[in-house]
């Protein structure tokens, strides 16, 4: 088993951190204190071939791996941490299952924008009453015509700020297997977006309204029966997620490493003191061994959807190492650490909200559980089986 990268992908890292530090890395602080989506930065990398990574060529993308895709969040990432954002939006999530099942009119219509760094797509997923219990989902999908009529709420949808387009889990009938997806452009008739709200990390979202909200019968993704292809399919999502979590409790280590290595008190290096050694070797073991578990999920991903088990594995230790190291390193810098004029605190804003982004570690746990006994276990219990 070779735990090395490639020659290939030595010199992919080193072209994306060198990409990162002369593009990026002026304007990190006032970027990640900003709720809008970065389109100078998509616009960069569009240019530098970091949209796309894990898209087929065929689709305007680069045809790369999703390894390729993880390596080029953590070199963003450890030069400016929001920026990784970008990387994400191009390669996981949403615009990833619009690429696998979209139909060629579709990416035509949409694809050149999004991979350009001109646009960005975002998941409507969530709803006031269904969050982790996303099949209790109530957003409905009927046909009309030539086009299907769409009534519901979205809520903490990713980028809805400021993206052009959506791609919406919608229910066309009863049950699991009514479940499947739709696009609607931010223009269409009937759709409204209320105003932002922040969450914790400074991010801001806003509630989506479908009123009546008319689309052509060509934008629909994933008819009824399309649900399991969706969530298979966001398991490259957890990946993208996971990738992030870890580079920004890297970004912040390597912060508060230098900062401790630096920093006297007491005549000597904060270094030299043992509870700080001790605290950085706790934080180096957390980040290893949680890469890789990421890298395992990512590797064996590339040759098909990736396995729900690890990628469960490596979001749930990727996302506590994340926070915990940002945590440590925010008390390692001290008011340094704290403060706003550093982006140590940032991360670990942003790792605590992956925690229950994109399925909550409490789930993830419940999805490891079923892997070590064998057994899928329903958190609907005994009434809710009754009653359906």
């Amino acid at each position: 088993m070779n735990f090395e990268f490639t020659e290939e992908q030595k010199l992919f890292a080193d072209a994306v951190r060198r990409f990162a530090l002369a593009e990026l890395e002026p304007g990190a602080l006032s970027r990640a204190h900003s709720p809008r989506f970065p389109f100078d930065v998509a616009q960069r990398m569009s240019r530098q071939g970091l949209m796309g990574i894990t898209l087929p060529a065929a689709d305007g993308g680069q045809g790369g791996s999703l390894m390729d895709a993880v390596i080029a969040i953590e070199q963003v990432a450890l030069v400016c941490p929001r920026s990784a954002d970008v990387v994400q939006s191009g390669s996981f999530g949403p615009i990833r299952t619009f690429a696998e099942y979209a139909s060629p009119s579709l990416k035509n219509r949409y694809l050149p924008d999004l991979l350009a760094g001109r646009t960005v797509m975002s998941l409507a997923m969530s709803e006031p009453d269904a969050g982790s219990a996303v099949t209790d989902l109530r957003t409905a999908v009927r046909p009309d015509g030539a086009h299907y009529v769409i009534n519901g709420t979205k809520v903490f949808s990713t980028f809805s700020l400021d993206a052009a387009v959506f791609l919406v889990y919608a229910r066309f009938g009863p049950g699991v297997g009514g479940i499947g997806s739709v696009v609607v452009a931010r223009d269409t008739p009937g759709f409204r977006i209320g105003q932002p709200s922040s969450f914790m990390s400074g991010e801001e979202w806003c509630e989506l309204y479908f009123e009546d909200c008319r689309i052509p019968a060509d934008h629909v993704l994933l008819g009824p029966g399309g649900f399991k292809k969706q969530i298979t399919g966001f398991n490259v999502e957890r990946i993208g997620n996971a990738a992030r979590a870890l580079a920004f409790g890297r970004y912040a280590f390597n912060k508060a490493r230098d900062h401790v290595a630096a920093r006297v008190q007491f005549g000597r290096p904060l270094c030299e003191f043992q509870g700080l050694q001790w605290k950085f070797a706790d934080m180096a073991l957390k980040l290893e061994g949680a890469q890789l578990l990421l890298y395992r999920a990512a590797v064996n991903a590339d040759r098909g959807f990736p396995s729900a088990y690890e990628t469960s594995l490596a979001k749930a230790a990727c996302n506590l190492a994340g926070f915990e190291v940002a945590h440590e390193a925010v008390q390692a810098m001290g008011a340094t650490g704290y403060s706003c004029d550093t982006l140590v605190e940032y991360c670990m804003r942003r790792c605590r909200g992956w925690m229950i982004a994109g399925g909550s570690v409490e789930i993830l746990k419940n999805r490891i559980a079923e892997e070590i006994f064998d057994r899928r276990f329903d958190q609907r219990g005994r009434q809710a089986d009754a009653a359906e």
